[in-house]
């Protein structure tokens, strides 16, 4: 089969999946997803993506929706018809955005856990209907059948809601059901999460309740509180205290462990209880009541229907301030108030360890070192969490929530105006998915952008509405003219005659009205005639047209070359746009993913204003002299400073930002919401300088660019300060003065250089004398590629720097590469792994523990990272993922910090190993005698196959955490061999998704990886109604058959 033919059978694969098509900028993604490669256009001689598509009528059918997008659909033939019918007979199943609409192949953490669109929950909502065959009495015949019954009904009203099964049982008594809620947070006085409830409810009173979601209106009965992390999301309920009693009554009911004589606790002690309600696994020396569920603990991802009566506490716990009193001086005021400021512009969280660091460069006042040591000092001023429950060295803090305070940014003017005669139109409300396709209609500025999303509920429901008006003013309402409109008032608007639309009026004259269509951003002169009264019917959907602000580009808001770089990249543009702050008018960041390629909009505009005569001017075969190398890549490219007016005036300005750090206090500077392409400052050997932020990892960790060396850097989030803004402008003009280089005759083929010449390299001109350079080639990216010579006089390119590494002897491939231990044949994933070889010696570290599971038959809370098809798929635990965030942002912490260094690689050993800007915990595969290792992600179950180098030993501390991948398959499908478009529909319903999976079996396996379960998948994300994954997949198989 060609290339061609290849790639039109991987397009069809991903067009007939979706019955209402794939949007043009968001193919690449999907085919990626899909091949794990870009479609090749290119390659077939097109200059662009829509060009090739159009060039392939038979695979491809190109049509332009209202919204503006280009939607392509399967072209249909007479071998795939059927599947045609089948996939338009597919139900509506929800599904998550983020993974319609990012494009894979954004940033390397689109394929990391960084990129979930969802953030893990305490716990997932739990399928209405449990049946558990391990418990059941009935048979595995008789389960499935319900089962599909309840997933094959379209219609809400058709299945019998859980909540309506017991609905004249005695615990339908709100009176009974608040005083049995009363009795069971007795039991558990510390507190218990409001998800729990229902769980605990039906195992002590064998009914279910109903009214969980009412416990927030009952004061008298209980207190529900929301902790601070970023990582719980979920309510804490415990009992209300009650008031201390009078001498001549006598309370009916005694307070959990509370005196007669208690008094009203005072604020800081009610903050101290909710703390210590999260502190489940350490409880005072004298208490032996049972805990309540913690967040992060295994029993609180299942459901155990035999709980016992008092269940053993995990032994560690994520937030744990000691229960005992400190023994140190408590902190003063003074340094509560600041930590409270430090804590309330860190709204993500700030380590503990850097406090000393941040209250001497922002407050100009020492830490007290004690605090460090006994975090509990604290209980009263912030919230403390363990992240790795192994380091207790480690810990996160957070603002209380009843402390954290924002401040209002400024916000543009209001798109619709008010008016007091108009019906009530709901708010439009902010998409929840991290990442998300717009519309760009109108630039007024960088901090005013009008726009509207793209997807199911907003311009699908809007050209629903918009037909439905069309059609209600061309019959029945087209004699409903409005004679006298005025200024503010709603009305819809015939645009043409294919189009009405709703609209508000602005201007008024006698023979024309000026309007604005409040969903599409634009004003519009029209007759008289063409106004029509707006009925109610037509205001149930919130106006789509909204106003964003650009992030990084405040300064620069009204700037005429960024605006006009702004407009001709996004106005009339699908983009896809990632949220740094959640506001009204939320601030954003702009991508364009339609090419190969993904485009940073807001970075682009602030490139623009650049001067480029600060430059030192590049021209093949000239020589340059006083050249610094400041950075050597692995791949043996290098970056360059060559004398330019550009470097002098950075340097001015760099000493002056230093005299501003030294004499000022920063507290103002401190970075608080890090988003790609963002430019800021960093310390390098001890001095500030310019950094872009490239990467995030969670909220702690990032990776930057020292824009004028050319080096990367892993930090932490505390380590940035914003750049001073009576400098910004000035400082943003000047161009990056590091450029990239590449030695001629070095670097043919791209590929990474053995660890010994980049050492060798680094040696010979890292940070070295200056040398001079010869240009004998500009590419099309502008990379430079050059001969480099020690000194500065001219000399004979035979003495160059790359004819001296070219002939040393480890630059000799066969050389280097026998120093790997090589396997004649690897091992690749489709394959059958051998027999497991014990480790060598030199790798036999301790492996983490195992990871816990369920028994069988009960729930747990999973997110699928890898969906190939309903016989293969890896889970990862749902509670767990932050840990797993926490473990990779110190491993690239730890790693990026590391020079090269060489190891004896050897099959089926677990090393750390560097993918997509990532570090992971691999196991090894097999070595390739091309110098590629193919790996296995324990956490992520992916394979991958990468450069040698890339690996680096796992140290002890990495290897706590049990490794999160858990290879599994689909129960109650008969296994087999999996056609494509069975594995696409799988896939498509559970790939990047949290699910709920009931344990059916679970095969242990002599090491951790070897370990498989057998699941049921239940997608419990709409809220009435449970989608039980393999009743999909059987429906789908039934139908194809079928039509065979």
């Amino acid at each position: 089969m060609s290339d061609v033919e290849l790639v039109k059978k991987m397009l069809r694969a991903v067009l007939q999946s979706s019955k209402h098509g794939v949007a043009m900028a968001r193919l690449q993604g999907d085919y990626r997803a899909l091949t794990g490669e870009v479609i090749p256009y290119r390659q077939f001689g097109h200059g662009s993506l829509e060009s090739f598509l159009r060039s392939i009528p038979g695979v491809v059918r190109l049509e332009r929706s209202s919204a503006g997008e280009v939607m392509c659909f399967a072209g249909v033939c007479e071998e795939t018809a059927h599947i045609a019918q089948l996939v338009a007979r597919q139900k509506n199943v929800k599904k998550s955005g983020c993974s319609k609409l990012l494009n894979f192949q954004m940033r390397a953490k689109s394929s990391s856990l960084f990129s979930h669109n969802v953030k893990p929950r305490l716990s997932l909502r739990q399928p209405g209907h449990m049946t558990h065959p391990a418990r059941s009495s009935a048979s595995k015949s008789s389960f499935y059948p319900n089962q599909r019954q309840i997933y094959s009904t379209d219609l809400p009203s058709s299945r019998v809601p859980t909540r309506q099964l017991n609905r004249k049982s005695p615990g339908a008594d709100v009176e009974v059901v608040q005083c049995r809620v009363k009795q069971l947070l007795q039991k558990y006085c510390s507190g218990v999460w409001l998800s729990k409830i229902p769980q605990l409810y039906r195992i002590m009173f064998q009914e279910e309740l109903h009214m969980h979601k009412e416990l927030e209106t009952w004061t008298h009965i209980c207190t529900v509180e929301k902790p601070g992390s970023n990582n719980i999301v979920d309510r804490l309920v415990y009992p209300v205290l009650e008031p201390a009693p009078k001498p001549s009554t006598v309370p009916a009911v005694a307070p959990c462990k509370q005196s007669p004589n208690a008094k009203q606790p005072t604020p800081a002690q009610q903050t101290t209880r909710i703390l210590r309600t999260l502190a489940i696994n350490i409880p005072p020396p004298a208490q032996k009541s049972q805990p309540p569920l913690s967040p992060t603990s295994p029993n609180s991802t299942k459901l155990d229907f035999n709980l016992p009566e008092t269940p053993k506490a995990h032994p560690h716990s994520p937030i744990t301030p000691p229960s005992t009193p400190p023994s140190h001086q408590p902190l003063t005021p003074e340094i509560k108030q600041k930590l409270r400021q430090l804590l309330n512009k860190y709204s993500q969280g700030l380590w503990a360890h850097a406090l000393p660091q941040l209250f001497q460069e922002a407050f100009g006042c020492v830490f007290p070192q004690n605090v460090l040591e006994d975090l509990s000092l604290l209980a009263d001023t912030c919230m403390v969490e363990y992240p790795m429950p192994d380091n207790r060295k480690r810990a996160i803090l957070y603002a209380l929530p009843c402390q954290v305070q924002t401040q209002p940014r400024p916000r543009p003017p209001p798109l619709v105006l008010p008016y007091t005669g108009n019906p009530r139109v709901p708010p439009l409300i902010i998409p929840t998915t991290e990442f998300l396709s717009v519309l760009v209609m109108e630039v007024c500025s960088t901090d005013n952008i009008v726009l509207r999303f793209v997807g199911e509920g907003y311009s699908k429901a809007l050209e629903v509405l918009e037909e439905a008006m069309l059609q209600f003013y061309n019959t029945v309402g087209a004699g409903l003219c409005l004679l006298s409109p005025k200024i503010g008032q709603l009305v819809a608007v015939a645009i043409e005659d294919d189009a009405v639309l709703r609209a508000q009026v602005h201007l008024v004259t006698e023979d024309t009205v000026k309007v604005y269509c409040v969903d599409h951003g634009f004003f519009e002169v029209v007759s008289r005639k063409k106004i029509l009264q707006l009925r109610d019917q037509f205001l149930t959907l919130p106006f789509q047209a909204t106003t964003c602000q650009l992030a990084g580009l405040e300064p620069f808001s009204t700037d005429r070359v960024v605006l006009k770089t702004l407009k001709s990249l996004a106005i009339g543009r699908t983009l896809l746009v990632e949220i740094v702050e959640r506001e009204d008018s939320p601030v954003i960041v702009l991508y364009d993913t339609s090419e190969n390629e993904d485009v940073n909009v807001n970075a682009v505009c602030l490139k623009a204003l650049q001067d480029k005569s600060m430059e030192n001017p590049l021209q093949v075969n000239s020589v340059y002299t006083n050249v610094c190398v400041t950075n050597v890549c692995f791949d043996g490219s290098i970056y360059c400073q060559l004398p330019s007016r550009g470097q002098a005036k950075l340097k001015d300005i760099m000493d002056k930002i230093e005299a501003h750090f030294i004499s000022q206090l920063t507290w103002e500077l401190l970075v608080s919401k890090p988003f790609c392409g963002k430019v800021c400052l960093a310390k390098y050997k001890g001095k500030w300088a310019r950094a872009e932020i490239i990467n995030l990892h969670g909220s702690q960790v990032l990776d930057i660019l020292f824009l004028d060396l050319g080096l990367p850097a892993s930090l932490e989030v505390s380590e940035l300060r914003e750049i001073p803004p009576i400098y910004l402008k000035e400082l943003i003009t000047i161009p990056p003065q590091a450029i990239k280089c590449i030695l001629e005759e070095l670097n043919a083929d791209g590929s990474v250089w053995p660890p010994e010449a980049v050492l060798w390299l680094r040696e010979t001109v890292l940070n070295k004398v200056p040398s001079c350079m010869k240009i004998v080639k500009l590419d099309e990216t502008r990379t430079v590629h050059i001969y480099l010579l020690t000194g500065n006089g001219a000399q004979d390119l035979q003495s160059s720097v790359n004819r001296q590494l070219a002939s040393c002897p480890f630059w000799q491939r066969d050389i280097h590469f026998s120093k790997i231990t090589r396997v004649s044949e690897p091992i690749l994933p489709e394959a059958g792994d051998s027999p497991y070889t014990a480790p060598a010696q030199s790798n036999a570290l301790t492996l983490p523990p195992k990871l816990d599971l369920p028994v069988v038959g009960q729930n747990m809370d999973v997110f699928v990272s890898v969906a190939c098809h309903p016989g293969h798929f890896v889970l990862q635990p749902w509670q767990d993922l932050y840990k797993l965030v926490v473990l990779m942002g110190e491993m690239i912490l730890f790693y990026n910090k590391q020079e090269v260094t060489q190891i004896n690689i050897q099959k089926n050993n677990v090393y750390a190993a560097k993918i997509d800007n990532n570090w992971h915990r691999v196991l090894v595969k097999g070595v390739l005698t091309n110098g590629l290792v193919s790996v296995y992600e324990l956490d992520y179950g992916k394979y991958e196959l990468i450069n040698y180098s890339q690996l680096q030993p796992l140290i002890d501390e990495f290897r706590q955490l049990p490794f999160q991948g858990i290879s599994a398959q689909l129960a109650g499908v008969k296994q087999g061999v999996w056609a494509e478009e069975s594995s696409m529909v799988f896939r498509n319903h559970v790939e990047k998704k949290p699910l709920v999976a009931q344990i059916e079996s679970v095969e242990e396996g002599d090491w951790p990886w070897e370990r498989k379960i057998s699941v049921y998948l239940v997608d419990t994300t709409q809220e009435d109604n449970d989608i039980w994954i393999h009743n999909i997949v059987v429906e789908f198989l039934d139908e194809i058959n079928r039509a065979a």
